[in-house]
This record gives C-alpha cells, structure tokens and sequence, in this order.
C-alpha cells in the first residue's frame, strides 16, 4: 500500500487539527491504548484526513464536516496496527493470500526476506516478487536477502550482483539487507560481505541478523559491523547479552520455532527493559496462520505470561517502526501517523473487530470488507522446476561392485537437526539398497534451477514412514528437488510428478501418488487460497505420519536437509557436506 509523505500532508493536517479544514472520517469514543505514554485512555476521538491522523483527543467536533463519516466505537479499544519485523512470505500462498488473512489478525506491516524467490530466481526474481506484493491493502517492506549464498565453497543457489543488490536498493519499498545469518563471514570479514553491508549503511539502509552461536567476541564483531538485530535468541540469557551490547531483539514466535515461553518470564521476573524488544514470526506455515494467526498471537502469548497490554502492544507496534527508522510514520496512534487502526471488543482475545489501514476500512465485524487483488504472474516463474529428461529408477541407484558397503549416513535427530552416521549397506543386483529393518533410506538431492542433469543420492536414517517416496520443491536456501524413498521407482515417479507440477510436495505409496500439493510459483508458492493449501499442506503430513514417520512434521525434513546453515550433515545436488568441517564427504567406504 502506498501511503503520502508527511511532508506533503503537514499543511492540511494542521488546518483539520485547528478546525479550519474538515476531517474525513472520526473515530469517536475509543478507549486507546497509547505506546507513547504507557496508558489507556478512554473516551479518545481520532480525526483522520486521508491516510494520516490529524487529532487524537477529547472532542473532535471542530474536524467535523457535512461529509466526515463519524463512527462510534462505543468504548471500544484501539491499538496501532501491529508488525512482524522478519518474516519471509515467499513460501506455500501468494502474497496477495497472506495479505488477506494478516489484516484479519491485525498485522498491517510485513517486512519481508524473500531469500528462497532469489536463490531460485535471482535478481528477476525479486522484482517480479515485490510487484507481486505492490498494490496489496496492507504494507509490504522488503530486504534484500543477506543470506545467499549460505556457504559459497557449497551453494549453488541464485544471488544478486552487487549492481543488481544497489538497482534492488532503489525501489521504494526496500529498506535494506536481510539476516545475515552466515556471521562467519562477517566475523572473518569477508570481502563481499563487508562491501554489501557497508553499502547498504553508507546510504541510510538497515541490516538485519541472525547471530545463532555467536557470543563475547564474535558477537561483539557482527555488531560493530552495523547489524543491530537479531531474531535467534532461544532463552533470556542470549537476549539478555545482545540487549546489553545495544542490540534489537526480535522474539521469534512462529512455525519454525517458538521461544516467546523460554523469554518472557525471566524479561518480566528481571525488569528487562522493552525498548527493544520485538515480536516476529520468521514465516508461518498455512496450518499456523489459521490456527494461531500472526503477531496478534505473539502479544496473546505474552499477556497470558504476565505482560502488560500496553507494553505488549508497544513492543508489537512501536518499536518495529523505531527500529526501521520509520517512527514519525508509523507504530502508534498520533497526530501525523499514518491511520493504521485496529479495534478490539476484548482486548484478552485480541481478534480485531475492525482494521482500518492508511485510513481505509479493509476490515468490519471481524470480516474483510474489501477485496484483495490477485497478482498479474509472469509465465516464467511458474516455470522454474527444470528438469533434462523423464527420471527413472535408474536415477536413484547408487552403484557398487561389492556385496555389501559401508555408507554414510544422514541421522535425523529432528525435522531439522542431522548427524552425520555410517552403516553396512547390502548391494543387490550392483546397486546399494536401502534398508527397511534399519530405518535406512535413499535421500536424492537434484538440480531443479538450472537443469543439468546434476543430483546427488545418499542415504538418510529414521525417517520411519511405511511409504514408497517423499518429495519437495522446497528447501533452504538451494531449492534443489529433494526425494526420499524406499523404493527407486516411486522416487522417479515423485520426481516427475513435481516436475509435472512445476514445482510442490508429493507423497508416493504403492506406486500411486497418494497427496500433493502444487506450488507452481517459482516451486515455492501455491496458486490456490489459504484455506485449500491448509488442507493440502495438512494432507502431506498426515499421510506420512500415518504412514509410522517418526516426527510430527515430515514436510520440514526435506526443507532442511540442504540447509547449510544448521549442523551436522547436509545434502545438495553436488554432494554431501560436512558441516562444521566444509567439506564434501564420500558417500560409500571401502
């Protein structure tokens, strides 16, 4: 959503405030809760002149004109909209979907890290992902991606130029870099890095991080490099030490993790101050957003732990805009703020009765009011899934001359945690099998950006699911084409079935395809609304935990097991890595 400078608006602002012109709507009777002055204030009325707040207090009568629309919120509480300071949307819905279901949980800004859309896709890929997000009814800010490539002795993954990062920087709706969350390379100082954050500071432009692991002297480094945030803190005490080094922490409350309960009790037992404090999700999956919502979750969570309203309003409101520099704009109800308004009956649900967004009422009675268009997608992004020729089982054998080998092997300890394991393996017909008494499965990494023809097959223990094959378009930050399989034809036949889809999830049993679920976009994002992917998305884990998986949510084994990022042992089309040591690990021993 685009909104009008402050500056262009002052003058008119100044007339409403005095009388002398007349607003355009009045909220009157409201019960605001005020992030300036830590307190509720009751029988407040607001005057609004197009998208900015011209008067907040005791009688609004003087803007009042033949043509205000006067609305009572009988006693009503008002709060600013809030926002997720980190969040990455490229993932399961468009835009213009998750747009829609934020506004009902009140959150009206989203800063978004569309790291995954450009390690497909690349600097093309990342204009065409803020076009899809402009013109949407709430506010979409972007960073570039910091994070790509993860490991650059590994990724293989789509990155932008330098040039390409300062075209990026230039569009209205960017704001900087995203996490850094490679603080190695920032630690070691690594040219390229250094260069990208210098020039993002240089020319007024924020940069986030991701410091998970680093303490004392290495945190001390990230910081001093000009990185002020980070949303990876797990437990009071690493918020506690980023806090006293003056950084911002970004509490992360969302499908991938949930700290908010090993914080906040001991920020409230220890009068830790909330200046700095924030909420995020870091991304929700389609199931969390209906069943928790978004940010609005994250303030519920709090008060029910013992945080004041006020104070979990503010940290859900104000200080993201503080930290983004965009204070005089946003974050709270005042005169010259942008009207983003949402209105509760009860603020111990916090479900918003209304959300008005720059001055427009986009919800009513708790429904959207307005409508949310779909975005103009180019052919080429539903076109990213590539593959050479047709897969077969052959694709998915792993050759040997011996009776029996010995393998590495990936150990799942969780969805996301790995080890790096070794076992005998027996060779049937010249061809390494995987082992069903041992919980021991053939995992295929293969190139689905460029398509070469590259993959790489390795072996990956207690999966536990009585399926034939698992496979994704999705996964951190390579989004290489991942299959998991028992069975070397249904691992092809998953295999082509994404290609098919040009991109998704499916679940092979008996040599049918037994659940999908497309995600044409770039091989990331649906083209469906959320409530169909929900039951999509819900369908693709219950088959395989029906199926004896041993981990609530298969679909995120895949998502990781590229991932770079996280030890121990990862799988990319190019080979197995290790980790800690970087480097590539022989798959069959002996």
């Amino acid at each position: 959503m685009k909104a009008s400078s402050l500056a262009a608006m002052a003058g008119s602002l100044n007339q409403v405030a005095m009388g002398e012109k007349k607003a355009d709507i009045v909220l009157k009777n409201c019960k605001l809760v005020n992030v300036y002055s830590r307190e509720i204030i009751p029988q407040v009325q607001i005057s609004i002149l197009k998208d900015r707040i011209a008067y907040v207090g005791k009688d609004a009568a003087h803007t009042v004109g033949e043509k205000t629309a006067v609305i009572d919120l009988e006693e009503k509480f008002v709060t600013p909209g809030f926002a997720d300071p980190h969040i990455h949307i490229d993932q399961y819905i468009l835009p213009s979907e998750l747009a829609k279901h934020s506004l009902l949980c009140g959150t009206t800004s989203l800063f978004s890290d569309p790291i995954d859309f450009v390690s497909v896709c690349g600097y093309k890929g990342f204009r065409e992902f803020v076009s899809m997000t402009e013109n949407l009814p709430i506010r979409i800010f972007h960073m570039i991606p910091g994070g790509l490539p993860v490991d650059r002795k590994f990724s293989h993954a789509r990155t932008m130029s330098k040039a390409e990062q300062k075209k990026a920087f230039e569009l209205p709706s960017v704001l900087g870099m995203g996490e850094v969350f490679s603080w190695t390379k920032v630690t070691t100082r690594d040219p390229v890095t250094i260069q990208n954050i210098s020039y993002i500071l240089e020319n007024g432009g924020i940069v986030n991080g991701h410091t998970a692991g680093a303490s004392d002297k290495k945190l001390n480094a990230y910081i001093s490099s000009g990185i002020f945030s980070c949303h990876e803190p797990i437990d009071y005490d690493q918020v506690i030490e980023r806090l006293r080094l003056g950084m911002w922490v970004m509490m992360r409350e969302g499908s991938i993790r949930r700290d908010l309960e090993r914080i906040m009790p001991n920020v409230l037992l220890h009068k830790t101050y909330f200046d700095r404090l924030m909420f995020c999700t870091d991304g929700v999956t389609p199931k969390d957003l209906l069943e928790f919502g978004m940010i609005d979750h994250c303030v519920r969570k709090s008060v029910s732990i013992g945080m004041d309203l006020i104070d979990a309003v503010t940290v859900a409101s104000r200080n993201c805009f503080e930290y983004y520099k965009m204070g005089n704009d946003l974050g709270g109800i005042a005169p010259g703020k942008l009207a983003d308004i949402l209105v509760f009956d009860d603020p111990n649900k916090l479900k918003p009765d209304k959300v008005f967004v720059g001055g427009k009422l986009l919800v009513a009675h708790g429904q959207l009011v307005s409508s949310t268009p779909k975005p103009a997608l180019s052919k080429w992004i539903t076109k990213t899934v590539k593959a050479r020729r047709k897969f077969t089982e052959k694709d998915f054998q792993v050759k040997s001359k011996a009776s029996s080998v010995q393998a590495t092997v990936i150990r799942l300890e969780t969805e996301i945690i790995t080890k790096k394991d070794q076992d005998e393996l027996y060779v049937k017909e010249g061809n390494v099998a995987s082992s069903k008494d041992k919980d021991i499965w053939k995992v295929a990494a293969v190139d689905r950006t460029y398509g070469t023809g590259k993959q790489c097959v390795g072996f990956l223990k207690n999966f536990g699911a009585n399926i034939g094959a698992f496979g994704s378009t999705q996964s951190f930050h390579e989004n290489d084409l991942i299959v998991i399989g028992s069975d070397e034809s249904q691992m092809a036949l998953v295999a082509n079935e994404l290609v098919k889809m040009q991109g998704g999830m499916a679940v092979a049993k008996d040599g049918k395809i037994i659940s999908k679920f497309d995600m044409p976009v770039a091989g990331l994002i649906s083209k469906i609304p959320l409530e169909q992917a929900v039951t999509k998305y819900n369908e693709i884990d219950e088959k395989i935990v029906e199926a004896g998986c041993k981990f609530g949510q298969p679909h995120l084994i895949p998502l990781f097991l590229p991932f770079l990022a996280l030890p121990e042992i990862r799988i990319l089309y190019s080979g197995v890595v290790d980790v800690k040591n970087r480097a590539f690990l022989k798959i069959l021993h002996g």
